[in-house]
């Protein structure tokens, strides 16, 4: 039987506009093609690796987590730009992981910010346990010194590599017609016996099958912000796709062995990247100590805030203590108490510098924990707010507070946040930009130097609906005028090259308030990239990943709202008075005469056209109109607002006790109408 073949350079579409497959697209082609494994080696990045994990794992595939590196060639004169070349690296276990997160973080982290992403060579050093290279044939240094026929300088790169990754260095050769391939194979494959170092076949893929050829070379285009027809552009290969085995063998039957060590290095790179636990830094020393502390610290907050409420009967006070120890039970039991500790200590600094931060809202506002500690300004048992919303032991997941700052301060609470437990140990999440059905239209449109007005008519036929966005797909089959424009030929081009680009990566950017932090420098947990225009750290897994990597995400939402407040507030205080908002009642009748007039423009959450309308309609007299309002002003829920205003103003002709499915739900529901 034939040995099996694995394919082991795959550039994903985090490679962004380079690598045109998804990570389970490429887990289900490994499937189809019968590859017991299958490696992705996106450039000087890992944003792949946990969804790839996941994705082959679930069809039954071993992954194979891998990067290519950029690597300064030695000897570089200096002052002069670096030649890049690439180095294929491999993890074979946790340390190798923790060594290529290292590396691709330091691509990333360790250079001017206006050069390339690469490490130098010397960067290698001490980091290549556990990691599997490959020569990344014609984009490697050993094939390129040797098309160029510098000799000498080729063999001091092999003992180099053989001395950094001894008996875990493979020569790789492809063939796909690369002229700097063809000119080094001979002497690659003689290097190779020469120095007992074994071959391996790769044929590196950008895409799943031949077919995308075209839309890929479209792609291209649209990374350089070139044209199709332009002679001086990187064209696509069409052999770069994921080629079945038997297609492999044939390609290199002169070496069958070179197809045997593709399977070798997967046996030996049985590791994927590692699902962990939240970690998060000791506030307090161990766990425990950090319950005793948030107990101690809630209790005193708690004994602060009702001391601000006109006096409390004692079984009224024994309600509130009661549910603090509930939730503190809770919190300890589940492993929490340091992210209380920690969200408390960086929005107390934020208030003592005169940070405006928001009252809290989201389930959040429903523990009287997070309300002695000055975490949010709202009290839950007057409001009757639900602590199992936010912590339940019954369905584990983390605390998520959504906090939000004045826009003008919010960096300076993450620049304390970095001084308070260290630089290297926060981090702000990725997110990438996707080639969107609109987007994609025009960036092809372009690329096939089509008119912009016959592009812009064709754009504007396609639905904009950012809560449930329209593929092209849809939108052509609901679009008679897209259907007609398709029989001219340019047009029908234009449509089958952006639905193949449609979905996947454009471009990396931060998310808009994810921060993590962590108790050790984060390159030991996830790899990092740098935003290119704040210079902040960023981890290279997304906000769905981070979490499942063991790092616990805390938001810094900043709210222009709060700056307007507080420019307000300087304004009037100017003049003599002061004011303070937390201070202010919520049952003030000449604001909800403004609000049932719907003049809410720039008030938070209630200033669009549907809002206003709705509070005109609902006629609010009370804070909870409000709550219910926010809260079914969603796609889905909002069909129940008409039901909502027609039956607090008693227009609804049915009688109350058909509001509820169960009459024991009526204490629940009567505050809402039964909805």
């Amino acid at each position: 039987m034939a040995a099996p073949y694995v394919p082991l350079r795959i550039f994903s579409c985090y490679s962004m506009l380079e690598g045109a497959i998804e990570p389970k697209a490429i887990a289900k082609a490994a499937r189809k093609n019968d590859f017991p494994a299958a490696a992705i080696t996106d450039r000087n990045g890992l944003y792949a690796a946990m969804a790839f994990t996941d994705a082959c794992i679930a069809e039954g595939v071993q992954p194979i987590v891998g990067a290519m590196l950029a690597v300064a060639r030695p000897g570089t004169a200096t002052g002069k730009a670096p030649v890049l070349d690439w180095l294929a690296l491999y993890a074979q276990n946790d340390k190798g992981y923790q060594n290529l997160c290292a590396l691709v973080s330091a691509a990333h982290l360790g250079r001017p910010i206006e050069d390339p992403a690469h490490v130098a060579f010397e960067a290698l050093e001490g980091r290549t346990d556990g990691l599997i290279a490959l020569t990344a044939g014609a984009e490697g240094a050993l094939a390129r010194l040797i098309a160029e026929e510098q000799e000498t300088a080729a063999r001091d790169m092999v003992d180099r590599l053989e001395a950094l990754f001894p008996g875990r260095l493979y020569v790789e050769l492809c063939r796909r017609g690369d002229e700097v391939e063809q000119r080094a194979e001979v002497a690659l494959i003689d290097c190779a016996y020469a120095r007992d170092l074994p071959l391996v076949a790769t044929n590196p893929a950008r895409f799943v099958d031949a077919h995308f050829h075209a839309a890929h070379d479209a792609m291209l285009c649209i990374a350089q912000s070139s044209q199709l027809d332009r002679d001086d552009r990187e064209r696509s290969s069409p052999e770069a796709w994921i080629k079945p085995p038997a297609e492999m063998r044939r390609l290199f039957e002169d070496l069958p062995e070179a197809i045997e060590n593709s399977a070798v290095i997967a046996r030996r790179c049985a590791f994927g990247a590692p699902k962990r636990k939240p970690i998060l830094p000791s506030i307090a020393g161990d766990l425990e100590a950090e319950a005793e502390q948030l107990r101690a610290d809630a209790r005193s907050g708690l004994e602060a805030r009702l001391a601000e409420h006109e006096a409390l009967a004692p079984e009224e006070r024994k309600a509130y203590f009661d549910r603090l120890d509930f939730e503190v039970d809770v919190i300890a039991g589940m492993g929490f108490p340091g992210y209380f500790l920690i969200v408390a200590d960086f929005i107390k600094w934020a208030k003592e510098k005169g940070i405006p931060v928001g009252p809290g809202r989201g389930s959040g506002a429903g523990s009287v924990v997070a309300w002695a500690l000055t975490i949010t300004d709202l009290d839950p048992i007057r409001l009757g707010l639900l602590f199992e919303r936010f912590l339940n032991p019954e369905r584990v997941s983390m605390p998520d507070f959504d906090i939000d700052f004045c826009v003008d301060g919010r960096e300076r609470v993450i620049d304390y946040v970095q001084t308070r437990y260290g630089e290297e140990r926060v981090a702000q999440i990725i997110t990438f930009g996707t080639l969107l059905a609109r987007g994609v239209l025009r960036d092809v449109g372009r690329v096939l130097e089509m008119p912009y007005g016959q592009v812009d008519k064709l754009t504007k036929l396609v639905p904009q609906n950012p809560a449930n966005p329209v593929s092209l797909k849809q939108a052509i089959e609901g679009e008679p005028r897209l259907q007609s424009a398709a029989e001219e030929p340019v047009v029908a081009r234009l449509l089958a090259v952006s639905q193949k680009l449609e979905g996947l990566h454009r471009h990396a950017s931060t998310h808009a308030a994810g921060v993590v932090i962590g108790d050790r420098p984060l390159e030991q947990v996830v790899p990092l990239y740098r935003d290119p225009k704040s210079g902040m750290r960023v981890t290279q897994f997304n906000m769905k990943w981070v979490e499942q990597a063991g790092l616990v995400k805390f938001d810094f939402l900043g709210l222009k709202t709060l700056t307007v407040l507080k420019t307000a507030l300087d304004l009037i205080k100017a003049k003599g008075v002061e004011i303070d908002l937390a201070a202010l009642p919520l049952d003030d009748p000449k604001t909800y005469e403004t609000l049932c007039r719907g003049e809410t423009v720039g008030i938070f959450q209630v200033e669009s056209a549907g809002m206003r309308k709705a509070l005109v309609d609902m006629k609010a007299d009370r804070f909870e109109d409000i709550i219910a309002l926010v809260a079914l002003y969603r796609p889905g829920p909002m069909a129940n607002i008409p039901v909502y205003c027609a039956r607090k103003l008693g227009n609804d002709p049915e009688p109350e006790a058909s509001w509820y499915l169960h009459p024991k739900l009526a204490p629940i529901l009567k505050e809402t109408y039964g909805i």
